[in-house]
Protein backbone atom coordinates (compact mmCIF):
# COMPACT_ATOMS: atom_id res chain seq x y z
CA UNK A 1 0.00 0.00 0.00
CA UNK A 2 1.56 3.30 -0.94
CA UNK A 3 1.82 5.87 2.31
CA UNK A 4 1.11 9.13 1.37
CA UNK A 5 3.87 11.93 2.45
CA UNK A 6 3.31 13.57 6.15
CA UNK A 7 2.27 16.92 4.64
CA UNK A 8 1.23 20.19 6.79
CA UNK A 9 -2.58 19.87 6.23
CA UNK A 10 -2.45 15.74 8.63
CA UNK A 11 0.05 17.51 10.87
CA UNK A 12 -2.20 20.32 11.91
CA UNK A 13 -4.99 17.62 12.70
CA UNK A 14 -2.82 16.16 15.18
CA UNK A 15 -1.79 19.58 16.63
CA UNK A 16 -5.77 20.81 16.29
CA UNK A 17 -6.46 17.48 18.72
CA UNK A 18 -3.56 18.19 21.16
CA UNK A 19 -4.74 21.89 21.59
CA UNK A 20 -8.24 21.19 21.77
CA UNK A 21 -7.26 18.73 24.75
CA UNK A 22 -5.13 21.61 26.23
CA UNK A 23 -7.37 23.99 26.21
CA UNK A 24 -9.89 21.65 28.29
CA UNK A 25 -6.98 20.58 30.63
CA UNK A 26 -7.91 21.82 34.09
CA UNK A 27 -4.81 22.73 36.69
CA UNK A 28 -6.64 23.29 39.93
CA UNK A 29 -6.30 19.21 41.21
CA UNK A 30 -2.77 17.36 40.69
CA UNK A 31 -2.83 13.61 41.07
CA UNK A 32 -0.24 11.99 43.83
CA UNK A 33 1.95 11.01 41.22
CA UNK A 34 2.82 14.47 39.73
CA UNK A 35 5.37 15.26 41.98
CA UNK A 36 6.93 11.77 41.78
CA UNK A 37 7.66 11.63 38.40
CA UNK A 38 10.79 13.02 36.97
CA UNK A 39 9.55 14.72 34.59
CA UNK A 40 12.74 15.88 32.41
CA UNK A 41 13.67 12.34 31.88
CA UNK A 42 14.87 11.26 28.51
CA UNK A 43 12.43 8.97 28.21
CA UNK A 44 9.40 7.65 30.63
CA UNK A 45 6.54 6.02 30.57
CA UNK A 46 3.07 5.71 32.54
CA UNK A 47 1.10 3.13 32.97
CA UNK A 48 -2.42 2.32 35.29
CA UNK A 49 -5.86 1.01 35.23
CA UNK A 50 -8.30 2.79 33.22
CA UNK A 51 -10.25 5.52 33.71
CA UNK A 52 -7.90 6.77 36.55
CA UNK A 53 -6.87 9.99 35.39
CA UNK A 54 -2.91 9.72 32.89
CA UNK A 55 -4.07 11.61 29.94
CA UNK A 56 -5.04 14.44 32.32
CA UNK A 57 -2.32 14.39 34.48
CA UNK A 58 0.35 14.24 31.49
CA UNK A 59 -1.51 17.31 29.60
CA UNK A 60 -1.43 18.93 32.64
CA UNK A 61 2.38 18.72 32.76
CA UNK A 62 2.99 20.14 29.44
CA UNK A 63 0.45 22.70 29.95
CA UNK A 64 2.13 23.94 33.06
CA UNK A 65 5.68 23.61 31.90
CA UNK A 66 6.21 23.18 27.80
CA UNK A 67 5.89 25.00 25.29
CA UNK A 68 3.30 24.18 22.67
CA UNK A 69 5.73 25.58 19.97
CA UNK A 70 8.22 22.10 20.49
CA UNK A 71 5.92 19.79 21.99
CA UNK A 72 2.94 17.17 20.55
CA UNK A 73 0.71 15.07 22.43
CA UNK A 74 -1.50 12.35 20.32
CA UNK A 75 -3.26 9.56 20.83
CA UNK A 76 -2.19 6.33 19.44
CA UNK A 77 -5.62 5.62 18.39
CA UNK A 78 -6.02 8.74 15.84
CA UNK A 79 -7.03 8.21 12.62
CA UNK A 80 -3.62 9.56 11.59
CA UNK A 81 -1.88 6.19 12.30
CA UNK A 82 -4.34 4.39 10.37
CA UNK A 83 -1.94 5.46 7.14
CA UNK A 84 1.16 6.66 8.73
CA UNK A 85 4.25 4.89 11.31
CA UNK A 86 5.26 6.39 14.66
CA UNK A 87 8.52 6.75 13.01
CA UNK A 88 7.37 8.86 10.47
CA UNK A 89 5.19 11.10 13.02
CA UNK A 90 8.27 11.59 14.89
CA UNK A 91 10.86 12.06 12.29
CA UNK A 92 8.67 14.87 10.66
CA UNK A 93 7.94 16.24 14.40
CA UNK A 94 11.88 16.36 15.20
CA UNK A 95 12.46 17.96 12.06
CA UNK A 96 10.10 20.99 12.67
CA UNK A 97 11.67 21.50 15.91
CA UNK A 98 10.09 19.46 18.03
CA UNK A 99 11.59 18.53 21.43
CA UNK A 100 8.56 16.81 23.74
CA UNK A 101 6.54 13.95 22.17
CA UNK A 102 4.34 12.19 24.43
CA UNK A 103 2.31 9.52 22.74
CA UNK A 104 -0.88 8.10 25.03
CA UNK A 105 -2.70 4.83 24.81
CA UNK A 106 0.14 3.36 23.14
CA UNK A 107 -0.72 -0.02 23.50
CA UNK A 108 -3.39 0.66 20.94
CA UNK A 109 -0.62 0.71 17.88
CA UNK A 110 0.30 -2.53 16.62
CA UNK A 111 4.32 -3.14 16.46
CA UNK A 112 4.54 -0.01 19.00
CA UNK A 113 7.79 -1.09 20.75
CA UNK A 114 9.68 -2.07 17.62
CA UNK A 115 9.41 1.35 16.11
CA UNK A 116 9.60 3.14 20.06
CA UNK A 117 13.01 1.53 20.20
CA UNK A 118 13.97 2.68 16.75
CA UNK A 119 13.13 6.67 17.85
CA UNK A 120 14.51 6.34 21.15
CA UNK A 121 17.88 5.12 19.12
CA UNK A 122 17.60 7.61 16.13
CA UNK A 123 16.71 11.38 17.75
CA UNK A 124 18.91 11.53 20.54
CA UNK A 125 17.31 15.05 21.83
CA UNK A 126 13.99 14.11 21.26
CA UNK A 127 11.79 13.31 25.07
CA UNK A 128 9.74 10.49 24.66
CA UNK A 129 6.91 9.81 26.84
CA UNK A 130 4.19 6.99 26.75
CA UNK A 131 1.13 5.69 28.51
CA UNK A 132 -1.35 3.76 28.13
CA UNK A 133 -4.21 1.67 30.68
CA UNK A 134 -3.07 -1.91 29.53
CA UNK A 135 -0.56 -2.65 31.75
CA UNK A 136 0.08 -6.12 30.76
CA UNK A 137 0.91 -4.90 26.80
CA UNK A 138 3.34 -2.19 28.12
CA UNK A 139 5.40 -4.21 30.29
CA UNK A 140 5.81 -6.70 27.79
CA UNK A 141 6.63 -4.66 24.78
CA UNK A 142 9.07 -2.59 27.18
CA UNK A 143 10.93 -5.72 27.90
CA UNK A 144 13.87 -4.34 25.58
CA UNK A 145 13.67 -0.58 26.63
CA UNK A 146 13.31 -1.34 30.11
CA UNK A 147 16.70 0.08 30.96
CA UNK A 148 16.24 3.09 29.57
CA UNK A 149 13.01 4.15 30.00
CA UNK A 150 11.36 3.89 33.85
CA UNK A 151 7.84 2.83 34.22
CA UNK A 152 5.71 5.12 36.64
CA UNK A 153 2.57 2.98 37.93
CA UNK A 154 -0.59 4.77 38.88
CA UNK A 155 -3.61 4.21 40.88
CA UNK A 156 -7.04 5.67 41.95
CA UNK A 157 -7.96 8.40 43.76
CA UNK A 158 -7.20 8.14 47.53
CA UNK A 159 -9.81 9.21 49.93
CA UNK A 160 -7.81 12.49 50.67
CA UNK A 161 -7.68 12.76 46.77
CA UNK A 162 -11.29 12.75 47.16
CA UNK A 163 -11.85 15.70 49.25
CA UNK A 164 -9.17 17.16 47.12
CA UNK A 165 -11.17 16.85 43.74
CA UNK A 166 -14.95 16.70 45.01
CA UNK A 167 -15.17 18.79 47.79
CA UNK A 168 -11.88 21.25 47.48
CA UNK A 169 -11.04 20.53 50.80
CA UNK A 170 -7.13 20.34 50.77
CA UNK A 171 -5.77 17.93 53.08
CA UNK A 172 -1.73 16.47 53.27
CA UNK A 173 -0.96 13.34 52.54
CA UNK A 174 0.64 11.67 56.18
CA UNK A 175 3.09 8.72 56.53
CA UNK A 176 1.69 5.47 57.87
CA UNK A 177 3.70 6.19 61.05
CA UNK A 178 1.74 9.71 61.18
CA UNK A 179 -1.63 7.87 61.23
CA UNK A 180 -0.30 5.48 63.85
CA UNK A 181 0.10 8.46 66.36
CA UNK A 182 -3.05 10.25 65.43
CA UNK A 183 -1.69 12.77 63.46
CA UNK A 184 -3.31 12.41 60.07
CA UNK A 185 -6.77 14.41 61.06
CA UNK A 186 -9.08 16.34 59.19
CA UNK A 187 -8.90 19.93 60.20
CA UNK A 188 -11.68 21.17 57.87
CA UNK A 189 -13.97 18.43 58.50
CA UNK A 190 -16.44 17.87 61.63
CA UNK A 191 -17.37 14.69 60.79
CA UNK A 192 -15.60 12.85 58.07
CA UNK A 193 -17.89 9.85 57.69
CA UNK A 194 -20.86 11.07 55.40
CA UNK A 195 -17.41 11.99 52.86
CA UNK A 196 -15.91 8.14 53.27
CA UNK A 197 -19.08 6.56 52.49
CA UNK A 198 -19.85 8.39 49.79
CA UNK A 199 -15.81 7.87 48.51
CA UNK A 200 -16.19 4.28 49.13
CA UNK A 201 -19.09 4.18 46.77
CA UNK A 202 -17.71 6.65 44.12
CA UNK A 203 -14.85 8.27 45.04
CA UNK A 204 -12.28 5.92 43.31
CA UNK A 205 -12.25 6.94 39.96
CA UNK A 206 -12.42 11.05 38.85
CA UNK A 207 -14.61 10.38 36.32
CA UNK A 208 -16.96 9.71 39.63
CA UNK A 209 -18.71 13.28 39.71
CA UNK A 210 -20.26 12.36 36.45
CA UNK A 211 -24.17 11.86 36.41
CA UNK A 212 -23.33 8.61 34.44
CA UNK A 213 -20.60 6.95 36.49
CA UNK A 214 -21.55 3.80 36.98
CA UNK A 215 -22.42 3.30 33.01
CA UNK A 216 -18.92 4.19 32.52
CA UNK A 217 -17.22 2.08 35.40
CA UNK A 218 -19.32 -0.70 33.54
CA UNK A 219 -17.48 0.77 30.83
CA UNK A 220 -14.14 0.53 32.07
CA UNK A 221 -14.65 -3.25 33.06
CA UNK A 222 -16.08 -4.17 29.94
CA UNK A 223 -13.49 -2.84 27.54
CA UNK A 224 -10.53 -4.27 30.46
CA UNK A 225 -11.81 -7.56 30.49
CA UNK A 226 -13.39 -8.05 27.23
CA UNK A 227 -10.59 -6.41 24.78
CA UNK A 228 -7.65 -5.56 26.97
CA UNK A 229 -6.98 -8.90 28.53
CA UNK A 230 -7.74 -11.38 25.67
CA UNK A 231 -5.79 -9.00 23.34
CA UNK A 232 -2.97 -9.27 25.78
CA UNK A 233 -3.35 -13.29 25.54
CA UNK A 234 -4.31 -13.46 22.02
CA UNK A 235 -7.39 -15.42 23.10
CA UNK A 236 -10.67 -14.66 21.65
CA UNK A 237 -13.33 -13.10 22.31
CA UNK A 238 -15.53 -15.87 24.25
CA UNK A 239 -12.57 -15.67 27.07
CA UNK A 240 -13.39 -12.38 27.85
CA UNK A 241 -17.21 -13.43 28.48
CA UNK A 242 -16.00 -16.34 30.82
CA UNK A 243 -13.56 -13.56 32.52
CA UNK A 244 -16.35 -11.49 33.28
CA UNK A 245 -17.97 -14.52 34.64
CA UNK A 246 -14.67 -14.75 37.11
CA UNK A 247 -14.86 -11.50 38.29
CA UNK A 248 -18.56 -12.03 39.13
CA UNK A 249 -17.63 -14.54 41.23
CA UNK A 250 -14.85 -12.64 43.02
CA UNK A 251 -17.31 -10.14 43.50
CA UNK A 252 -19.79 -11.89 44.93
CA UNK A 253 -17.04 -13.87 47.43
CA UNK A 254 -14.92 -12.23 48.16
CA UNK A 255 -12.99 -11.95 50.46
CA UNK A 256 -12.26 -15.57 50.09
CA UNK A 257 -9.14 -17.99 50.07
CA UNK A 258 -9.01 -18.96 46.38
CA UNK A 259 -9.39 -22.63 45.66
CA UNK A 260 -8.65 -22.81 41.83
CA UNK A 261 -11.09 -26.21 41.83
CA UNK A 262 -14.19 -23.99 42.58
CA UNK A 263 -13.50 -21.50 40.26
CA UNK A 264 -13.17 -23.52 37.57
CA UNK A 265 -16.13 -25.60 38.39
CA UNK A 266 -17.92 -22.10 38.34
CA UNK A 267 -16.26 -20.46 35.65
CA UNK A 268 -15.95 -22.68 32.70
CA UNK A 269 -11.95 -21.99 32.65
CA UNK A 270 -9.40 -24.95 33.16
CA UNK A 271 -8.02 -24.56 36.60
CA UNK A 272 -4.53 -24.63 35.30
CA UNK A 273 -4.88 -21.46 33.46
CA UNK A 274 -6.88 -19.56 36.41
CA UNK A 275 -3.91 -18.50 38.26
CA UNK A 276 -2.68 -16.52 35.52
CA UNK A 277 -5.63 -14.64 34.67
CA UNK A 278 -6.02 -13.82 38.11
CA UNK A 279 -2.91 -11.90 37.87
CA UNK A 280 -3.37 -10.64 34.19
CA UNK A 281 -6.79 -9.19 36.12
CA UNK A 282 -4.51 -7.61 39.11
CA UNK A 283 -2.07 -5.93 36.50
CA UNK A 284 -5.39 -4.34 34.66
CA UNK A 285 -6.74 -2.96 37.88
CA UNK A 286 -9.35 -5.17 38.39
CA UNK A 287 -8.52 -7.57 41.69
CA UNK A 288 -6.60 -7.56 44.22
CA UNK A 289 -4.02 -10.64 45.60
CA UNK A 290 -2.96 -10.96 49.57
CA UNK A 291 -0.35 -12.40 49.63
CA UNK A 292 1.58 -14.21 52.11
CA UNK A 293 5.99 -14.03 52.87
CA UNK A 294 6.58 -16.78 51.64
CA UNK A 295 8.13 -14.97 48.15
CA UNK A 296 9.53 -12.33 50.45
CA UNK A 297 7.50 -8.65 50.59
CA UNK A 298 8.21 -7.78 46.76
CA UNK A 299 7.95 -11.58 45.63
CA UNK A 300 4.79 -13.63 44.65
CA UNK A 301 4.11 -15.85 47.94
CA UNK A 302 1.34 -17.66 48.01
CA UNK A 303 -2.28 -16.11 47.38
CA UNK A 304 -4.10 -15.97 50.83
CA UNK A 305 -7.19 -13.91 49.85
CA UNK A 306 -8.84 -12.32 46.63
CA UNK A 307 -10.80 -8.99 46.55
CA UNK A 308 -11.60 -6.27 44.20
CA UNK A 309 -9.25 -4.01 43.13
CA UNK A 310 -11.38 -1.19 44.97
CA UNK A 311 -15.06 -0.64 47.05
CA UNK A 312 -16.21 1.54 43.87
CA UNK A 313 -16.36 -1.91 42.15
CA UNK A 314 -17.65 -3.84 45.01
CA UNK A 315 -20.93 -1.37 44.71
CA UNK A 316 -21.06 -2.19 40.86
CA UNK A 317 -20.50 -5.39 40.51
CA UNK A 318 -22.18 -6.19 43.49
CA UNK A 319 -24.32 -4.03 45.35
CA UNK A 320 -26.36 -6.97 46.75
CA UNK A 321 -23.27 -8.75 47.97
CA UNK A 322 -21.62 -5.10 49.56
CA UNK A 323 -20.59 -6.84 52.70
CA UNK A 324 -19.21 -4.27 55.21
CA UNK A 325 -16.44 -6.57 56.47
CA UNK A 326 -15.06 -6.77 52.68
CA UNK A 327 -15.62 -3.10 52.33
CA UNK A 328 -13.67 -2.45 55.06
CA UNK A 329 -10.43 -4.61 54.13
CA UNK A 330 -10.66 -3.62 50.47
CA UNK A 331 -10.54 -0.18 51.35
CA UNK A 332 -7.50 -0.74 53.89
CA UNK A 333 -5.42 -3.32 51.25
CA UNK A 334 -6.46 -0.72 48.31
CA UNK A 335 -4.59 2.49 50.13
CA UNK A 336 -1.88 1.20 52.29
CA UNK A 337 -0.68 -0.83 48.95
CA UNK A 338 0.29 2.31 46.99
CA UNK A 339 3.28 3.34 49.40
CA UNK A 340 3.84 0.06 51.49
CA UNK A 341 4.06 -3.56 51.09
CA UNK A 342 1.08 -5.38 52.65
CA UNK A 343 1.13 -8.69 53.32
CA UNK A 344 -1.59 -11.48 55.09
CA UNK A 345 -0.92 -11.83 58.91
CA UNK A 346 -0.72 -15.09 60.49
CA UNK A 347 -2.76 -13.65 63.49
CA UNK A 348 -5.23 -11.02 61.88
CA UNK A 349 -6.32 -9.07 58.68
CA UNK A 350 -3.14 -7.77 57.33
CA UNK A 351 0.67 -6.87 58.61
CA UNK A 352 2.93 -3.98 57.03
CA UNK A 353 6.55 -3.65 58.55
CA UNK A 354 6.18 -6.02 61.09
CA UNK A 355 3.00 -4.28 62.58
CA UNK A 356 -0.39 -5.73 62.23
CA UNK A 357 -3.66 -4.28 61.53
CA UNK A 358 -6.82 -5.95 62.41
CA UNK A 359 -10.18 -4.25 60.80
CA UNK A 360 -13.96 -4.38 62.02
CA UNK A 361 -16.25 -2.07 63.20
CA UNK A 362 -17.31 0.16 66.19
CA UNK A 363 -17.41 -2.89 68.80
CA UNK A 364 -14.13 -4.04 67.14
CA UNK A 365 -11.81 -5.83 70.60
CA UNK A 366 -8.42 -6.19 70.88
CA UNK A 367 -8.38 -10.25 71.67
CA UNK A 368 -7.26 -10.69 67.99
CA UNK A 369 -4.26 -8.67 68.60
CA UNK A 370 -3.31 -9.53 72.18
CA UNK A 371 -0.25 -11.71 70.96
CA UNK A 372 0.88 -9.05 68.58
CA UNK A 373 4.34 -7.28 69.65
CA UNK A 374 3.44 -4.09 67.50
CA UNK A 375 -0.80 -4.55 67.50
CA UNK A 376 -3.61 -2.39 65.83
CA UNK A 377 -7.24 -2.28 65.68
CA UNK A 378 -8.75 -0.55 62.96
CA UNK A 379 -12.23 1.04 63.24
CA UNK A 380 -14.71 1.82 60.70
CA UNK A 381 -17.84 4.07 62.05
CA UNK A 382 -15.57 5.98 64.41
CA UNK A 383 -14.16 10.08 63.79
CA UNK A 384 -10.97 9.87 65.80
CA UNK A 385 -8.62 7.31 67.03
CA UNK A 386 -7.13 6.94 70.73
CA UNK A 387 -4.43 4.59 71.93
CA UNK A 388 -3.46 1.77 69.27
CA UNK A 389 -7.41 1.71 68.13
CA UNK A 390 -7.08 4.20 64.44
CA UNK A 391 -10.11 4.94 62.29
CA UNK A 392 -10.45 3.52 58.86
CA UNK A 393 -10.65 6.80 57.11
CA UNK A 394 -7.08 7.77 58.43
CA UNK A 395 -5.50 5.19 56.04
CA UNK A 396 -7.27 6.72 52.96
CA UNK A 397 -5.06 9.91 53.87
CA UNK A 398 -1.55 8.05 53.17
CA UNK A 399 -0.83 9.24 49.34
Amino acid sequence: MLHLPINHCIMEQLYEFFNRKLKGTPTDFLRYRYHQIKWNGRAFGLVGPRGVGKSTMLLQYIKQNLSPTDTLYVSADHLYFSEHKLVELADRFVKMGGKHLFIDEIHKYEGWSRELKQIYDSYEDLQLVISGSSILDIYKGLADLSRRMPIYTMQGLSFREYLSLFHHIQVPAYSLDDILVHNAILPDIDHPLPYFHDYLRKGYYPFGKDEEYEMELMQVINQTMEVDIPQHIQANISLGRKLKSLLMVVAQSVPFKPVMQRLAEATGINRNDIANYLIYMERAGMIAQLRDTTGGIRGLGKVEKLYLDNTNLIYTLAPHHAEIGNIRETFFMNQMRVQNDIVSSKISDFEIDGKVFEIGGRKKGQKQIESAADGYIVKDDIESGYANVIPLWAFGLNY
